[in-house]
């Protein structure tokens, strides 16, 4: 007599669907990238020159880049507004092999603060699927709007700044005194200071790199809660990846500087009164953001050179598993000195 054998549709539900199993984590190959453009631009830390730092972080990033598992395209470019050395729209980088991604990259967030060797620069690398990011190249700022996962889901944009306050304060169990808002410190916020004081906030004012400003509002420890103002637009892309992994929000609004961008922007098929969510901002749910400190911040310790060695900190994280790793990396300049075409060792 022939053995019954029991069909799929039979099996025990939990055997129907097998668990995904876990794959490659393309950050903990992205972090080695932003450590070499740290290590790269941390020689001119406090020397005045900061495009010759952002130039150093771009020569190291883009070697290192080239080495890893993947075919991605840049799609944001930090240096296009103020013709820095960049990492350009539409260049390829990857090995070429492995999953097709969408890279923005900013070599030095904060050039100025590295120039003058203030605190918060940071070297900093996202990656989404393909066609995940949002292509500012239309409107180059954008205002904006962060905060941690606590008062993710309470904030707008688009209410009063003393609401969003209270609100985030409500969220943390705390008053309007209690919260901190980043602000970019520039004439244009003028107005937005007022107002946050007239609040009953505190304010930390950051003279650049408000890609750092924006990750600390979702960082214990940092002191700050939220992040309000008109920064650049490259950046919020950048923020809002970071933003995705932590579980907080990111939200934006196109702000074009004059009637020729304003044209550029709606040319583009851009709605300048719509409210940019992080999901409109960069889609899908496997995003990776790296960042290494370059100099001393709330964030990030920056690089330390001693003798023959670099020390860096890197923060790495994955939406998809919504890991968040910080990295203490040692790295023997004898031994990068050779194999490395990388100069890590003075200002080129």
């Amino acid at each position: 007599m022939p053995q019954s054998h029991e069909t799929p549709h039979h099996l025990p539900e939990q055997l129907e669907v097998a668990p995904e199993a876990p794959d490659r984590n393309l950050a903990l190959e992205l972090v080695r990238v932003t450590e070499a453009g740290a290590m790269a631009s941390g020689r001119w830390v406090g020397r005045g020159d900061k495009n010759g730092a952002d130039g150093a972080a771009v020569r190291a990033m883009r070697t290192l880049v080239s080495t890893v598992s993947m075919n991605g395209v840049v799609v944001i470019g930090e240096g296009e507004k103020d013709d820095a050395p960049m990492l350009f729209n539409g260049e390829r980088v990857g090995d070429g092999t492995g999953p097709e991604c969408d890279v923005a990259v900013d070599p030095v967030d904060g050039t100025t603060l590295t120039a003058k060797g203030m605190g918060n620069a940071v070297s900093v690398l996202a990656v989404a699927e393909r066609g995940g990011m949002f292509d500012p190249s239309a409107v180059f700022y954008m205002d904006k709007l962060a905060t941690g996962p606590e008062a993710a889901e309470y904030v707008d944009i688009n209410a009063p700044v003393a609401a969003n306050i209270r609100r985030v304060a409500k969220a943390k169990g705390g008053t309007a005194q209690d919260v901190t808002v980043c602000v970019l410190d520039r004439p244009r916020h003028d107005g937005l200071v007022q107002e946050v004081r007239e609040a009953g906030a505190r304010i930390k004012f950051i003279s650049d790199g408000d890609v750092a400003g924006a990750i600390m509002t979702a960082r214990d420890g940092t002191g700050v809660d939220l992040l309000l103002g008109v920064g650049g637009t490259p950046e919020a892309v950048i923020a809002a990846c970071a933003m995705k992994c932590l579980g907080g929000t990111f939200q934006g609004r196109l702000w074009p500087r004059d009637d020729e961008e304003r044209r550029r922007a709606l040319d583009a098929g851009h709605e300048l009164d719509r409210t940019l969510m992080i999901d409109d901002l960069v889609s899908g749910e496997n995003v990776f953001f790296v960042a290494t400190g370059i100099t001393d911040g709330e964030l990030l310790r920056g690089v330390r050179y001693r003798a023959d060695r670099a020390f860096t900190q890197s923060l790495v994280m994955r939406s998809k598993s919504g890991t968040i790793r910080q990295i203490e990396s040692e790295h023997r300049l004898s031994k990068l000195r050779a194999y490395s075409s990388i100069d890590f060792d003075r200002p080129q």
